[in-house]
């Protein structure tokens, strides 16, 4: 390492904004916050008296009381995906849930705006998977389950035998993998056979 490339110490700011990125990675972060986002427009638009002009609209009726504990459960599961992201699906089932009840309850779920982002914000979290089962699954996406070690040379024995059908018979009767399976694999990703 030369001294150009040196590198230099981090401030107080760039060492806050690093932890932040990687708390922010090991959980559902944008389901968690667009779930307690949901909550301000289910919360305030019942208790809300707009007015226009002279004229005031009152939106609030038997409404408040189920907005507010709407809003209050849709701040907890968000806290909730936050800070507990193994209960992530539960959380995020139960906020959507919650989202198409407010649109019954809730003035049409804050005027669509809370229903909506309650809605995302609840498909987010249980959507959701860790960064390490994520490139566990990446691993094998490529076909079934095929091993490291590459297929032995079939002997000349084999394949002569092969069009009897009784060794195809009794090596499929065993259980065993045989050449024509690990050449499937290699000729066809999807595992199907030709016809011999």
């Amino acid at each position: 390492m030369s001294a150009d490339t040196r590198e230099q110490p981090m401030d107080r700011f760039g060492l806050l904004r690093r932890n932040f990125r990687v708390w922010r990675g090991q959980r559902p972060f944008w389901g968690g916050l667009l779930t307690v986002l949901a909550s301000v427009p289910i919360i305030y638009i019942p208790y809300e008296n707009p007015s226009l002009g002279s004229l005031s609209i009152r939106l609030a009726t038997t409404a408040g009381a189920g907005s507010l504990i709407i809003g209050v459960l849709l701040v907890v599961l968000g806290l909730t995906m936050w800070f507990q992201s193994q209960s992530r699906v539960f959380a995020g089932v139960a906020a959507i849930l919650l989202s198409l009840v407010s649109l019954v309850i809730s003035s049409f779920g804050g005027f669509v705006v809370g229903f909506l982002l309650g809605l995302v914000g609840g498909a987010l979290g249980v959507s959701w998977a860790p960064d390490d089962a994520g490139r566990k699954s990446g691993a094998h996406r490529g076909g079934a389950h095929r091993s490291e070690d590459p297929a032995p040379a079939a002997s000349s024995d084999t394949i002569s035998t092969a069009g009897t059908g009784s060794a195809l018979d009794d090596m499929s009767a065993t259980g065993t993998a045989s050449v024509f399976d690990t050449e499937a694999d290699a000729n066809h990703g999807n595992g199907r056979r030709r016809a011999w």
